[in-house]
This record gives C-alpha cells, structure tokens and sequence, in this order.
C-alpha cells in the first residue's frame, strides 16, 4: 500500500476570514489498461484529528476525476491510498480555493510536493 499525503495545512481566520473555504482534489490515471482505485480521507486537524472526508475512487484508464470538499477549517490535511502498483499511474493534485472560486497559493498540492510512505 502506498500513502501520500498533503501534511498538515494551516489555515487560520485573518479579520475573521480563512484563506481557502474550500479544496478541489484531481485524480489523473495514466494507466492505459486497467483502472485505479485510489482512497481519500481528510482530517480537521485541532487538538485531535478528526476524519471528516473519507471517499474511494475508482478511475478509468485515461480518465481525470475531480472532487470537492469544504476547507473553511483552522487546520486539515489530505491522505491518499493506492496499491504500490498504482502509485505511479495516478497524478494527484490539491488546491485550496476562496469562497469566489479564486486559487490560493499557499494552498496548492501537486504531485511532486506530497509526502510519500510505503507500507
């Protein structure tokens, strides 16, 4: 099993306003025969780690998925789990948008910045 994960990610209230209120997570395959089956749970992270998004994807050969999630959270993090099969053949990327829609950059997740673990 392979498990990525965006690390922790502040996001604390400036004059009563959070930077992101929400979170678009894509998923791209680049298998070309089979499908990949990747699993999402996000943690509000405060003096606990309580799961509060748990979903699992399966995605076609060549196929892009995209999920949204709320974020108006002090704190949340983002974990992925695929098989080690997998790992390769599925692009993941995060990030963190105003409640307008507007990217934020201090929230933005792509795939060569994610914490890798094998298990």
């Amino acid at each position: 099993m392979a498990i990525l994960s965006t690390g922790p990610i502040e996001n604390n209230a400036v004059s009563g306003v959070r930077a992101t209120q929400q979170v678009t997570i894509r998923l791209v395959s680049r298998a070309s025969v089979d499908a990949v089956t990747v699993s999402i749970q996000g943690y509000v992270l405060s003096t606990t780690r309580t799961l509060y998004v748990s979903e699992l994807i399966s995605i076609a050969p060549n196929e892009e998925v995209t999920r949204n999630y709320f974020a108006n959270l002090d704190a949340f993090e983002f974990v992925f789990e695929t098989s080690e099969e997998s790992v390769g053949e599925v692009g993941i990327s995060v990030w963190g948008k105003q409640a307008s829609g507007q990217l934020v950059d201090a929230h933005r997740v792509v795939e060569h910045e994610k914490t890798v673990k094998n298990i």
